[in-house]
């Protein structure tokens, strides 16, 4: 059995780290993420608070589990929306081709003519602001690059040997899409699917970094970003723990998928 690349268990610990706490933030943070105190305002990292405090006395460690917590909502949301679809989509395409390839895919390269983030922006601006309306967006946004690659592959392996096999075997053919082929493109579904995390994950950062993404009095690393940026060099703890964390998950997913494209290469 051919084991993964070292980048992928590198990757793998550090974003397994970074996951526990997130998944920590559902349950479980030192402060109130809303809590404020005049007189904790701007206070730099100690035992009272890990990362120290924010303009408004907030304790900076609770905010950034919290809006980690959010961060991970939305890009498995949104990875699952654009992966779940595209995969519907890119089957069927590849599969079939014909006149469904032409009509799937001429409106598939419509919406690839604009940068997901732009799409997004614009549905946002439909939809209205919010958590939820963010992972619509981003999650529509995220189906076309799943259906052109599911489609590539799909196109490639329906004409091998063991396709035809099971059809002449009378294999109906959601078997064939479902057991036959989706296994064989795993590995480059599962890469595609760790990109589209770290392209989730700077999504919501940047569209709340802009003010259009999650709302307060929910907490978001792209908003808390956005609000350190007047205290760079007075409190640049506040806007490194939050950008660090960030930087961090994306590393992470980044080299987990760099060792699932290596596998069996040290």
């Amino acid at each position: 059995m051919k084991k993964y690349h070292l980048s992928f268990y590198i990757g793998f610990i550090l974003t397994g780290v970074l996951v526990l706490f997130m998944i920590l933030g559902f349950f479980y943070t030192p402060y109130e993420t809303e809590a404020m105190s005049a007189s904790e305002k701007l206070l730099p990292p100690s035992f009272t608070h890990l990362m120290g405090t924010d303009n408004f006395g907030r304790d900076i460690f609770s905010r950034v589990l919290k809006g980690a917590t959010t961060t991970l909502v939305i890009s498995v949301s949104t990875v699952f929306i654009g992966a779940f679809m595209g995969i519907i989509f890119g089957a069927i395409t590849g599969y079939f081709g014909g006149w469904i390839d032409e009509i799937l895919m001429r409106f598939n390269e419509v919406i690839m003519v604009f940068p997901s983030i732009f799409l997004a922006l614009i549905l946002i601006s439909i939809l209205g602001q919010g958590t939820y309306n963010v992972i619509i967006a981003l999650g529509i946004a995220f189906i076309p690059s799943f259906t052109r690659i599911v489609r590539g592959e799909f196109q490639s392996q329906r004409h091998q040997d063991y396709i035809t096999s099971a059809k002449l075997q009378g294999v109906h053919t959601i078997r064939i899409l479902i057991v036959h082929i989706l296994p064989n493109i795993k590995r480059t579904l599962l890469t595609t699917i760790l990109i589209g995390f770290n392209n989730a994950i700077l999504a919501e950062a940047s569209m709340s970094y802009l003010g259009i993404g999650v709302q307060p009095p929910d907490a978001s690393l792209g908003r808390m970003l956005s609000e350190s940026q007047t205290y760079m060099l007075s409190a640049p703890w506040y806007a490194a723990f939050p950008g660090l964390f960030i930087i961090l998950l994306i590393l992470g997913i980044s080299l987990i998928s760099e060792g699932v494209k290596k596998k069996g290469r040290y």
